[in-house]
C-alpha cells in the first residue's frame, strides 16, 4: 500500500476524531483495520492515538504486516488483544476520551472497559463514512476486480449444459476467478428456475433443465477490493413471461442508473427502480436497490427507501433491482457504478449481458 495514501487516511480519521472529541480510537472491524493500515490479515486491531497509527497483531502475521503496513507501528502481542491495546493507551496520558468501534462484541467491549479502567464509549461510522469516497487507487482496484469477474463469467458461459447442477456451475465460475489470479468477494450464488426467487439462494444439486433459467450473483476481489455482479440467462426455448419480467427489471435498473449523480438524493434513485416495476404491475422487491462497494461487499451508502443523504462523487455502488415470484421465477440484474460530478460510469458494462444462451446438450 502506498505510504502517502495511508498517511492521508490516518489524517482524515484523526480529523474526524478531533471533531467528535475523541483522542483514541480502537479499531476492531477488519475492513477498517485494512483501510487505516494496509494490513490484509486476520485477528488484529488498529489504533489511532496521539496522531499515531498502531497495528496490534501476533507472530502469525508479523512478517505480512511489515510488508503491508508502511505507516503503522507494528505491535507483536503476546497477550490477548484487549491487554495489548490497554498497554498502548497507558503510554498516552492524553488519551482521556477513548472510543472503540461499535461493531466490537459486547463481551470484548466489557473487557476493554475493565482493562483500561477509564470511561470508554462506542463509536460508529467514524471510518465507514470516510471509506465511502474512493480514491484513485481504490477505483482502479475495483475496476480490475470487475474486469476479472466479467472475464471469468465469459469463460464459464460456454461450458453451461443441461444436466449440470447449480453447485457444479458455481464451482466452475469460482475456478475461473482463481485462474485469473483473484478470489471470490463472496460465496457465489447460482440458482436455476424457481430457485432464483430466493434472493440469497445457496447452490444445490438441482440440475439445469432443457428449457430453464439461470441466475448468477458473483464477484471477484483484487488487492482487497470487491466487485459484485448479477446476471440472468435463459437456456433453451425462451418463456415469454420470463422475458417480459427480465425486460422490466432491465428497464428499472436503467431508470435508476440514469439518475445516479453527485448531489442526487439516494432515496430518489431507489424510488426510480421501484416505481418502474410498480407501474408494470409486477411485484416490487423487498431488498435495497443497491449498496456501496469497496473493501467490504456491503458498505455505505445503502440504497433504501428510508436512506437519507445524497450521492457523492467517488462513491461506488451497486444498482440491483429484481422481481421475485416464489415457486415460479426470480430475475435480478446488478452492475457496479461509479458516481461522478456529472453522472456515473458503469464499471461492469463489459460483463456478458444477453439473457439468451444457446442450449448445449
Amino acid at each position: 500500500m502506498n505510504t502517502g495514501v495511508i498517511k492521508s487516511r490516518v489524517r482524515a480519521v484523526s480529523r474526524e476524531l478531533k471533531r467528535r472529541g475523541i483522542n483514541c480510537l480502537i479499531i476492531t472491524k477488519r475492513a477498517n483495520v485494512t483501510y487505516t493500515t494496509g494490513f490484509l490479515g486476520d485477528d488484529s486491531w488498529a489504533m489511532i492515538v496521539g496522531g499515531r497509527s498502531f497495528l496490534v497483531t501476533d507472530s502469525r502475521y508479523t512478517e505480512q504486516a511489515v510488508k503491508e503496513c508502511p505507516v503503522s507501528a507494528i505491535i507483536e502481542r503476546h497477550e490477548p488483544l484487549v491487554a495489548a491495546a490497554a498497554k498502548i493507551i497507558k503510554k498516552y496520558k492524553s488519551a482521556e476520551n477513548i472510543s472503540v468501534e461499535s461493531s466490537v462484541s459486547l463481551a470484548e467491549f466489557g473487557q476493554i472497559k475493565k482493562a483500561i479502567k477509564t470511561k470508554v464509549a462506542a463509536a460508529s461510522g467514524v471510518i465507514e463514512n470516510i471509506r465511502s469516497i474512493k480514491d484513485e487507487g481504490e477505483i482502479s482496484a475495483i475496476k480490475t476486480a470487475a474486469s476479472i469477474a466479467a472475464k471469468a463469467l465469459a469463460q464459464t458461459l460456454p461450458v453451461i449444459k443441461q444436466g449440470m447442477t447449480e453447485s457444479e456451475l458455481a464451482g466452475i465460475l469460482d475456478f475461473q476467478i482463481r485462474k485469473l489470479g483473484s478470489m471470490n468477494s463472496f460465496e457465489t450464488i447460482v440458482a436455476f428456475g424457481p430457485n432464483a426467487s430466493i434472493a440469497h439462494h445457496q447452490p444445490t444439486l438441482r440440475k439445469l433443465g432443457k428449457n430453464d433459467t439461470i441466475l448468477i450473483d458473483f464477484g471477484a476481489k483484487y488487492k482487497g477490493y470487491c466487485s459484485d455482479i448479477t446476471r440472468c440467462f435463459i437456456i433453451g426455448k425462451p418463456n415469454s413471461f420470463y422475458r417480459k419480467v427480465y425486460d422490466v427489471v432491465e428497464k428499472a435498473q436503467a431508470a435508476a442508473i440514469k439518475m445516479v449523480k453527485a448531489g442526487v438524493t439516494i432515496k430518489e434513485v431507489d424510488s426510480a427502480a421501484r416505481e418502474f416495476i410498480r407501474q408494470s404491475d409486477l411485484p416490487v422487491y423487498g431488498h435495497g436497490t443497491g449498496h456501496g462497494l469497496g473493501i467490504e461487499i456491503h458498505e455505505n451508502p445503502f440504497l433504501k427507501p428510508e436512506t437519507k443523504g445524497v450521492f457523492q462523487a467517488g462513491q461506488i455502488v451497486t444498482i440491483e433491482p429484481g422481481i421475485y415470484m416464489p415457486g415460479r421465477l426470480g430475475v435480478r440484474i446488478e452492475d457496479d457504478v461509479l458516481v461522478t460530478e456529472t453522472g456515473c460510469e458503469i464499471l461492469t458494462r463489459n460483463c456478458p449481458h444477453s439473457p439468451l444462451l444457446q442450449n448445449n446438450n
